[in-house]
């Protein structure tokens, strides 16, 4: 287990990196007004994606620049990451031309992403998978270094790659000229919350962004051991959860769509949790 992180940003290459990060994935037409909300509500940090098929990145975009008209705050107060999707992962809305070469289809989507957010940088830009299930195809080095180029240039702070398994992590970390420094995973308890990817990503001082932190493990809410957890400390279910992951050395991505539960969220080290509650947690399988 990793030593508690405070609640302040840290900073990763000289980029200030929330440990909260509101993800924007399904939610279509009500994707301005929730991201809105979220950064009303002290989110700031932002998720999303030029997948049309499961984001509405330019969505995103007017919430951005309803917020900045509205709150006084900046494009450099916020942390926005989004990604580049394959065309199997994509439905007709296609931010690339089809036939376009791999590096194209990258460029292309690249400065979509940027007129979507109205901005002319990202903080952090992912793969957001590759592109077969074991190992990495050339296809997927194409792309990755078309993002390093995007790098070098400064229009993008930090490299990551999402939806990835150990042995490709593993691969790229040790063939890519630049390495990922950011990776986002779907976080399963019966996998120890990722467990081999999470020490993988200690050791190659990547780090690790946690989704589907809730969805995919609501059983524990119904176990004893996590339900007197959360007597102790008054806690709700989702903050011993979040709380436990920023313990565990995990970026926290939400989506939800209240606002209490916003704030509760980004609250939830008001009580905090005992090594031994931490460890037991990593431990409890949904």
């Amino acid at each position: 287990m990793t030593e508690v992180p405070e609640t302040d940003p840290f900073y990763l290459h000289d980029t200030r990196v929330p440990r909260f990060i509101y993800g924007t994935a399904w939610k279509e037409q009500a994707t301005s007004e929730l991201t809105l909300k979220a950064l009303n509500n002290g989110f700031t940090a932002i998720d999303t994606a030029n997948q049309r098929k499961h984001y509405f990145e330019e969505g995103v975009g007017e919430a951005l620049q309803n917020f900045y008209q509205t709150s006084g705050k900046t494009r450099d107060d916020l942390f926005l990451q989004t990604k580049f999707t394959y065309l199997e992962g994509q439905d007709n809305r296609l931010p690339y031309s089809p036939g376009a070469e791999t590096k194209t289809q990258v460029e292309q989507s690249f400065l979509s992403s940027l007129e979507h957010l109205k901005t002319d940088y990202l903080d952090a830009y992912l793969l957001h998978g590759p592109s077969q299930i074991h190992g990495l195809s050339d296809r997927d080095f194409a792309v990755w270094e078309a993002m390093e180029n995007f790098y070098r240039s400064g229009q993008v702070k930090l490299l990551g790659v999402s939806n990835v398994n150990h042995d490709q992590l593993e691969y790229l970390s040790h063939h890519a000229a630049i390495k990922p420094m950011l990776v986002q995973n779907r976080c399963f308890a019966s996998t120890g919350w990722d467990a081999t990817i999470r020490e993988l990503c200690h050791r190659h001082n990547i780090h690790y962004q946690g989704f589907s932190l809730l969805t995919a493990n609501s059983p524990l809410f119904e176990k004893p051991e996590f339900q007197a957890i959360m007597a102790r400390t008054g806690l709700t279910g989702p903050q011993v959860i979040f709380q436990a992951a920023l313990k565990m050395g995990m970026i926290v991505l939400t989506g939800t769509s209240d606002a209490q539960h916003m704030q509760q969220d980004l609250n939830c080290l008001q009580t905090p949790l005992t090594d031994d509650e931490v460890a037991l947690i990593e431990q409890l399988m949904a």
